[in-house]
């Protein structure tokens, strides 16, 4: 069953309609990823109504279509209030892939020019921040698949590579190659591509083996 009702074309309602149809997808992808990447997680229901992570995303996800729509001031203030009740900061303006995963949802900042890929997780305290005053790109892209680990700071127009796991506490101020792990400040690599654990489908949760 369509989740609109369609109308005319020309129809006010008609543009609207496929707008509604993939925020409302990419939210349902939003809800549906965190059973895979949270074993606290019991079911939808309950991740919809007390994840403030989640929370924090459909937020952002409206905030960024305001955005996109020039609606500037409506997206500030509609993110201002998403910060307030989550204590989760993104700029509307960050650019989020599908099924992003902000798991405990505490302390974390994303800036304007942010980049995140599909199948993001970043854990509570993590910041994606500019190192600039350039009105342009200062703000990290992580690729598909990164996970970073509590308390890491990405900072600068820097690149993290699809895979790439990020240490708790971790600062990152270089780009990083795919599929590595990299600890410590400033972060390095520690564990190339070839010794890089794979859990097909889910994420890894052997924070102490990073």
């Amino acid at each position: 069953m369509s989740d609109v009702v369609d109308a005319p074309a020309g129809h006010p309602i008609a543009a609207v309609q496929p707008v509604a149809a993939s925020l409302l997808k990419l939210i349902r992808e939003d809800i549906g990823c965190v059973r895979l990447r949270d074993p606290a997680a019991r079911s939808e229901l309950e991740t919809l109504l007390t994840y403030p992570g989640v929370h924090a995303l459909i937020w952002h996800r409206i905030a960024h279509r305001l955005w996109n729509a020039d609606w500037r001031f409506a997206a500030r203030l509609l993110s201002w209030f998403g910060r307030f009740l989550t204590n989760v900061d993104i700029h509307p303006a960050a650019t989020i892939g599908h099924r992003f995963f902000i798991d405990h949802g505490a302390g974390v900042v994303i800036g304007e020019t942010a980049e995140v890929g599909d199948d993001v997780t970043l854990y509570h305290g993590v910041t994606l921040g500019g190192t600039s005053w350039s009105p342009g790109k200062r703000h990290p892209t992580l690729e598909d698949r990164v996970v970073v680990g509590a308390g890491a700071k990405i900072l600068g127009p820097i690149t993290v590579g699809r895979g790439t796991r990020v240490g708790a506490n971790s600062v990152v101020i270089e780009s990083t190659p795919p599929e590595v792990t990299v600890v410590g400040i400033p972060a390095r690599v520690v564990r190339p591509e070839l010794t890089h654990r794979r859990v097909v489908g889910r994420i890894d949760l052997d924070h102490h083996l990073m």
